[in-house]
């Protein structure tokens, strides 16, 4: 394919994810496509800052902002007169992110509304080598609650510097729920804020998730039924049940789309909020992705070419 035909599908992709942007924000964002506020109107939209998001540095895989704004754009001069400069680009994506989740959200919604039986999983995310973890000063000078910090990853046996992503998936394989969190938090935390969301519902985790107490308060408080594979040392050890082995595979591909296609754990932010808007743009860029292949009636997982 030549680099034409490639500038091409870049703004068919943005001119695309903008009109389904347009079709979910009826409430946050007004007739200019703006979330009300002072002062004057931009000419480059809220939500074609969003869709610019999700369709370039997401969607296309593009991580270099600089390469994006001062070489492929630049073939689009006259197609996006109004375009702002890369500046603006990250400041407005930073403030734009909560109307960017308010979409996915709804997305998410639309396919899978009904859903009652979910998985949850986490994934570690990297900042940076651990030996220069301590030298890091991402979040040391503002809100440390969001600085990264060290942490280990079972799975993997291995330590890292960084964050852990933790999300909620429905047997479609539709991410209902997700949060950024510190590397040294246990996956158990995250169960404390899915209770104040779902309710009459089961959720599959595996053996980090394993804990009497929470199990039982969830039950409780919310008749959520956490479900946890035994450890061999268990009473009662029962064996991993087949089917629910194989449906909690969903969550695991997700985490490998996210992973793969959208470079989850090559992140260029410098300060935390940029970070965080970045993992939001990535998640509802995948949703995004999954919404275009649920209208046309094709399997939703797969998002590879769902727009071309």
């Amino acid at each position: 394919m030549s680099s034409s035909q490639n500038m091409h599908n870049l703004y068919t992709k943005f001119v695309k994810i903008l009109e389904i942007c347009k079709l979910f924000s009826e409430n946050p964002v007004n007739e200019y496509g703006n979330i009300p506020r002072r002062g004057p109107i931009p000419k480059f939209s809220d939500l074609e800052v969003v869709a610019l998001s999700l369709a370039a540095a997401e969607s296309e895989s593009i991580n270099s902002e600089k390469w994006l704004f001062e070489y492929r754009l630049q073939e689009y001069k006259d197609k996006l007169p109004t375009l702002i400069s890369r500046r603006q680009f990250n400041d407005l994506r930073k403030n734009t992110a909560g109307l960017c989740e308010e979409i996915r959200k709804r997305l998410a919604m639309k396919m899978d509304d009904a859903e009652k039986l979910f998985f949850v999983d986490s994934k570690p995310i990297e900042f940076c080598r651990v030996a220069r973890g301590k030298r890091c000063r991402m979040g040391r000078t503002g809100d440390f609650s969001k600085a990264p910090d060290f942490g280990y990853c079972a799975s993997q046996n291995t330590y890292y510097f960084g964050y852990k992503l933790h999300a909620l998936c429905g047997l479609t394989g539709v991410i209902h729920s997700y949060d950024l969190s510190k590397a040294s938090v246990a996956d158990l935390k995250y169960m404390k804020d899915v209770k104040l969301t779902y309710h009459d519902c089961s959720i599959y985790g595996d053996k980090g998730y394993i804990g009497a107490d929470i199990q039982l308060d969830l039950f409780e408080t919310a008749h959520i039924r956490l479900e946890c594979p035994y450890r061999v040392n268990q009473k009662d050890w029962k064996p991993t049940f087949i089917p629910f082995a194989k449906a909690r595979k969903r969550i695991e591909t997700l985490f490998s789309q996210l992973t793969d296609q959208f470079l989850v754990i090559r992140n260029y932010a410098k300060i935390t909020n940029g970070l965080f808007a970045r993992i939001i743009s990535k998640i509802s860029a995948l949703t995004v992705l999954q919404y275009v292949n649920f209208i046309n009636n094709k399997p939703i997982g797969r998002i590879k070419y769902a727009l071309n």
